[in-house]
């Protein structure tokens, strides 16, 4: 039977030098929206999964759920990265749109991709944890909204809507930031596929330092997606903070803000003085 050989035949120069760094992808939009779909997906089952464990099971702490996240997003880069480049998260397609020539006709495939698997794998959670949650806050509440959705001050302390918002911008710049920093071929970029697992790291470090005025959101469709599940599971005040207000939004602007001033420093404060980047090897397909 005829079969399909691929040897690296070609090297050109003029390859793509912008993030994400030039590799081999399966073409096609809906392949994509189907992997950043997945790669959310596999996020926030271990994101909210650990959550709910912790606060309405009562198994762990917050370092557990700083592992758990930060885990969740390595294995969601691996699920979607061959495909779509694992973006799993709004403000970094924006920002890759804004700064690193992310073609600006796939943001909105690529974020409604994200919200969906975002959505209904917080329903998933939220399903799996029903009977628990229903013991620990029976009146689905603001006491145990948390496990799906931020809240200013992690809904306990004093930070105010306003101090959230500050926290989500200050922390998704540093997460644009150093996705950047780790995903650029030109710069001590990782080796043998270990950019997923650094990343998550980013994200247990982010956990860790920035966890307390915000919850570290961070990622527009990781919130708005579980809230919008709660919502249509019994919280009714699932878009609002311990205090009344409308909070929904600050989990997404916040983000988006923070994502282009992450992308914007690296690209103009570190990017341009790196050296240029090195040929790509495009490999030629012969059928024998």
């Amino acid at each position: 039977m005829p079969r399909t050989a691929t040897t690296p035949t070609k090297t050109t120069s003029g390859g793509n030098t912008e993030l994400p760094s030039g590799v081999l992808r399966i073409p096609g939009l809906t392949g994509e929206m189907a992997a950043e779909f997945f790669g959310t997906f596999v996020l926030i089952l271990f994101g909210t999964g650990v959550v709910a464990q912790v606060v309405a099971g009562g198994i762990g702490d917050h370092d557990s759920i700083a592992w758990a996240w930060g885990l969740g997003v390595t294995l969601g880069i691996y699920t979607a990265g061959r495909i779509s480049g694992a973006h799993l998260n709004p403000a970094v397609t924006v920002a890759l749109a804004l700064f690193q020539n992310f073609p600006w006709r796939k943001v909105a495939p690529y974020v409604s991709a994200q919200f969906l698997g975002a959505f209904l794998a917080a329903l998933v959670v939220r399903w799996n944890y029903t009977e628990v949650i229903g013991k620990f806050d029976p009146g689905h509440t603001i006491k145990s909204q948390g496990i799906f959705s931020t809240l200013p001050g992690n809904g306990a302390l004093p930070v105010s809507a306003m101090g959230g918002f500050r926290d989500q911008i200050i922390g998704t710049a540093i997460l644009v930031f150093l996705v950047f920093a780790i995903t650029d071929a030109r710069n001590s970029a990782p080796l043998a596929n270990l950019a997923p697992l650094l990343v998550g790291l980013l994200v247990v470090a982010i956990g860790m330092a920035w966890g307390t005025d915000a919850g570290y959101a961070i990622n527009p469709a990781r919130d708005f997606g579980p809230r919008l599940a709660t919502y249509f599971t019994g919280y009714g005040g699932a878009f609002r903070d311990q205090y009344g207000g409308l909070y929904w939004w600050i989990p997404i602007v916040g983000p988006l803000i923070g994502g282009a001033v992450g992308g914007a420093l690296y690209k103009y404060g570190l990017q341009r003085f790196l050296p240029p980047a090195e040929p790509v090897v495009e490999p030629a397909r012969t059928t024998a």
